[in-house]
């Protein structure tokens, strides 16, 4: 899959490095020792293991153990590294740890022989390796050095990193243990001091109370909570509670499942405020059943509409890329991100980039979401998406479409209960899309990771909108490659309930009340960070329904007054079907000109007859848009973004220093929390004058209760980024670069005042 080039040694680069550290301490280095999880096993190990900083030097390297348990890489060193001040810390990972659901490629190397081999499950391995390369599904690539360690334990302990990084059955993934020991050991010890399922707010949607409650919140009256499916009697991929039109009878229900694809019924997912609904359905198998079915369908839910509306299909596997597309493109942008040398492909990055398709893909998903909200808002009629299985696709554009249309899926606990609804009760197929079991291939697509992109492109257009910042998105993606959560284990409930109980019969656990194992929900954060570490998740700049603000003096509520404004506020896109005319793009005004100079050009572009949905987006997009309404997203090329602190934030020449968009974070954060203390002191007097300063008034949140991960001080105090910050904050790869920092390329030479920004050959010539 990787294209792998050794790297080529020398005796220069490691040799004195070897010296001085082994007769600094060798002795510490026999010492160290893994920090175990419940359940979790040390296979194999070895001592006296350099693992490579992506420095310039390799006097930088890291000396140490290389331990392989039944749940991660671990690398143990008494070396400290620099400025490691600000970064989140991990309950469940050390910081040289990699899980081995994330590994994606074992590549030994032999420099003396010019071998290397990458590595399978149950594989043999003839040559002593020197090296250790693994390729992480992060777009993590680490590197380790045998130099000095026993050849026999390098071997074994390479030969155990590619055998229990591919498990041959989920229930030897390391989740199973880990639960099993964690909440049904005969201690009842809990890691953390966090008992299970104790206190989490995010609905998981596994009982009726709760598709209630989501019925009654968005008005859906002519709704119902169905329980036909209940032990999973009529379909193995779906929830045992979903919820149908009214007008369905749970016999009839029973009478057409058998039509539909794996028995997949028509799933609710949404109701808009002006009654029309979003419902997702698979493909209805049988073509003499097919026109009978769908009239019947589509009849039941133009009658849960209050103006009886007819319902729209949209076949998503006709309009969006399949998922080996998908597949195809995030390849090509792992090795264009981390794989490729710079020097080679710098000038031609972006250029690169794009032929990827990624981005290309990440506009269609968007564009058709936009689409659909048209249709639920503009039409005000009900959208049927439509999918062979149901399972993939729509998936990503039914959350998207509820993204848009629903302020309440921009909150943190919104969005993660939208996950569980439309990814984990819906049964997208986790287990074989993230590949956990690298059987097939074939089946693996980064889905989950496209919609977060989606989510970003959206964040990062209208910043204030989302509760949730871009770290919480790293952080979520992340992980699917911890295997002790229910979210991202099972292809559906039914897998999960399954292979639960029968790891619990063959252990001899004991389930007392429960019927199966239960998994934690990675909703449950404080399995794996600290409070002050969740304060990440929190976006400074988020305006909630019914924020406040000050104005002339007086508190107002926050709400955006209806009166013309500018077309230059955000550009004037035209549109065609319904989204921006890609054959218009050349009229398109500059950013900075003036109003004067866009009426022309605009009555021109009227000339041409405006269909409603065309009038639709332009309306939306004259206007500034409503935080907590309908929000759009912009799709021309210059408004879609890679998303860098996701594939960028392990690559050395991507790392800005006291810079980048953490710089604003910072500021902002600072803001933010001394605006929320303020408000707390005056919450506590009430109006009066307070007699004690803001750090010891009774009023003030205490630090680890605070929204912000970084706390407002004193007025006179510096509030300038800390020295340890850099753009690939929180994550601080100091350690965990992919590889070596190359000088010398086209953009250092541009960075450091190159006058010019040609060839690699021109700037070689050009005196810095």
């Amino acid at each position: 899959m990787f294209s792998v080039k050794p790297v080529k040694p020398t005796f220069k680069s490691y040799l004195p490095p070897v010296q001085t550290d082994l007769r600094k301490s060798p002795q510490p280095i026999k010492k160290l020792e893994a920090k175990l999880l419940p359940g979790e096993i040390v296979v194999n190990e070895v001592n006296f293991v350099r693992k490579c900083i992506g420095t310039e030097s390799s006097r930088d390297d890291l000396w140490g153990k290389l331990i392989c348990t039944n749940f991660k890489i671990s690398f143990i060193t008494h070396d400290t590294l620099p400025l490691q001040k600000f970064q989140y810390r991990s309950r469940l990972l050390g910081e040289h740890d990699v899980p081995l659901a994330c590994v994606e490629q074992v590549v030994t190397v032999n420099d003396a022989k010019g071998k290397q081999k990458v590595l399978g499950s149950n594989q043999k391995l003839k040559f002593n390796p020197t090296e250790l390369i693994v390729y992480c599904k992060d777009f993590r690539i680490v590197r380790f050095r045998f130099d000095e360690a026993g050849p026999e334990s390098a071997k074994k302990v390479c030969l155990a990193i590619a055998h229990y990084c591919q498990p041959a059955d989920p229930q030897l993934l390391f989740g199973f243990e880990y639960v099993g020991k964690q909440y049904y050991g005969s201690s009842g010890d809990r890691v953390n001091g966090v008992d299970h399922g104790g206190g989490l707010q995010t609905p998981l949607f596994d009982r009726p109370s709760e598709w209630d409650r989501e019925i009654k919140r968005t008005g859906a009256s002519e709704w119902r909570v169905c329980s036909v499916n209940e032990g999973y009697a009529i379909s193995p991929s779906l929830p045992e509670y979903f919820v149908v039109p009214v007008s369905l009878a749970d016999q009839d229900l029973k009478q057409y499942s058998g039509f539909f694809a794996t028995q997949r019924l028509p799933l609710w997912c949404w109701n808009h405020p002006n009654g029309s609904a979003l419902v997702r359905m698979a493909s209805i198998r049988d073509p003499a059943q097919q026109r009978k079915l769908d009239q019947r369908i589509c009849n039941a839910i133009t009658k849960s509409h209050p103006k009886r509306s007819d319902a729209t299909k949209s076949d998503l596997d006709k309009t969006l890329p399949n998922i080996q597309d998908i597949q195809a493109a995030f390849v090509r942008l792992r090795q264009i991100c981390v794989i490729e040398p710079f020097e080679e492909s710098e000038e031609k990055w972006l250029s690169s980039i794009e032929s990827s398709r990624w981005l290309e893909y990440v506009r269609a998903f968007l564009k058709h979401s936009a689409e659909v909200v048209y249709i639920l808002e503009g039409k005000r009629s009900s959208v049927i998406l439509q999918e062979e299985e149901d399972r993939d696709l729509s998936c990503v554009v039914s959350s998207l479409v509820q993204l848009m249309l629903d302020p309440h899926f921009r909150s943190l606990q919104g969005f993660q209960s939208l996950v569980q609804k439309e990814w984990v009760m819906a049964g997208h197929r986790f287990l074989d899309r993230c590949n956990h079991l690298k059987k097939n291939d074939k089946e693996e697509c980064p889905l989950f990771l496209l919609f977060l992109d989606c989510v970003w492109q959206l964040m990062n257009q209208y910043p204030a909108a989302f509760e949730f910042t871009e770290t919480y998105l790293t952080v979520l993606s992340d992980s699917m490659w911890v295997p002790v959560f229910s979210t991202f284990l099972f292809n559906c409930p039914l897998q999960h309930a399954e292979h639960s109980k029968e790891f619990a019969q063959s252990k001899n656990i004991p389930l007392g009340e429960d019927k199966a194992l239960r998994f934690p929900p990675v909703w449950d954060w404080s399995q794996q960070f600290t409070l002050k570490e969740q304060a990440l998740f929190n976006s400074p700049l988020y305006v909630g329904k019914g924020a406040t603000c000050v104005q002339n003096g007086a508190v107002k509520s926050f709400r955006r007054t209806k009166k013309s404004y500018s077309s230059t506020l955000r550009g004037m896109p035209s549109f065609q079907n319904g989204m921006v005319g890609e054959h218009t793009l050349d009229s398109l005004p500059r950013r900075n000109s003036l109003v004067p100079r866009l009426r022309p050009e605009f009555s021109q572009l009227r000339e041409v007859p405006e269909n409603p949905s065309e009038r639709f987006f332009r309306d939306w997009f004259l206007r500034p848009p409503d935080l907590q309404g309908l929000l759009l997203p912009q799709l021309l090329p210059s408004h879609l973004k890679l998303w860098r602190l996701y594939f960028l934030r392990w690559v050395p020449e991507a790392q800005i220093s006291r810079g980048g968009p953490i710089t604003a974070f910072h500021k902002l954060s600072l803001l933010a929390d001394e605006i929320e203390t303020l408000q707390s002191q005056l919450r506590q007097y009430k109006g009066s004058t307070p007699a004690s300063t803001p750090a010891s008034t009774p009023g003030t949140p205490q630090p680890e209760h605070r929204r912000m991960y970084f706390k407002a001080s004193a007025p006179q105090d510096d509030s300038s980024p800390p020295e340890y910050l850099s753009s690939s904050f929180p994550f601080s790869p100091v350690g965990n670069l992919c590889r070596r920092n190359i000088l010398g390329t086209p953009f250092s030479k541009f960075l450091s005042g190159a006058k010019i920004w040609l060839s690699t050959e021109t700037l070689a010539n050009e005196t810095v």
